[in-house]
C-alpha cells in the first residue's frame, strides 16, 4: 500500500483542520500534565487560527490527504522566533510527523537567518521534554505563572 506524506504552508481553508489537531493534542497535554486550569490552546476560535495563518508561519502535515499535525512559528523583531500550538493527532504519534514538522521549521528559520527559537512546555512532561532535547532544545528557565511548572525551551542556530 502506498502512503503520501506532505507538509505545506497552511491556508485559511485549513483553519478547521488545525483546530481539530490542536484540540486533540492539547486535551492530551492537559490530561497528561494534570492541568486543572483552562488553556488558551483549547479556547481559541477559528478566527484566532485564521489570524495566525495570516500573520505567522503555519504549517500542516498530511498523510493521505488527512491533516495530522500542525505547527505555528512567529518571527520576532530581534531575529528570533517562537513556536506555538505544535501538535500531532494521537493516532499518528511516534511515526515521525513531529520530527518532520520541526525539521521543516529548522530549515525555514536557518534560511531566514534566525539565531534562536523558543517555545514553552510543561517541565514535568517527560515525553515532550525528551522530544525537544532530541531536537537540540535546552531548558532556559521555568515559571509557575500559569499554575504549573512551565519551561522555556530554547534552540540556538550557529
Amino acid at each position: 500500500m502506498d502512503y503520501s506524506f506532505i507538509i505545506r504552508k497552511a491556508t485559511l481553508e485549513d483553519a478547521q483542520a488545525i483546530q481539530t489537531i490542536t484540540q486533540e493534542a492539547f486535551k492530551k497535554y492537559k490530561e497528561d500534565t494534570g492541568l486543572k486550569e483552562s488553556m488558551e490552546a483549547l479556547e481559541e476560535t477559528l478566527d484566532d487560527i485564521r489570524y495566525d495563518i495570516e500573520n505567522k508561519e503555519v504549517f500542516v502535515a498530511f498523510i493521505d490527504n488527512i491533516p495530522v499535525g500542525s505547527i505555528r512559528v512567529q518571527m520576532l523583531p530581534d531575529n528570533s522566533a517562537y513556536i506555538s500550538r505544535f501538535g500531532v493527532r494521537l493516532a499518528y504519534h511516534n511515526i515521525g510527523i513531529g520530527k518532520a514538522l520541526m525539521n521543516l521549521v529548522d530549515k525555514l528559520l536557518m534560511s531566514k537567518g534566525v539565531k534562536k527559537v523558543s517555545l514553552h512546555t510543561a517541565a514535568k512532561y517527560k515525553d515532550l521534554i525528551r522530544f525537544y532535547y532530541g531536537r537540540g532544545f535546552y531548558i532556559d528557565s521555568t515559571t509557575k505563572d500559569r499554575g504549573y511548572i512551565r519551561a522555556l525551551l530554547v534552540k540556538e542556530y550557529i
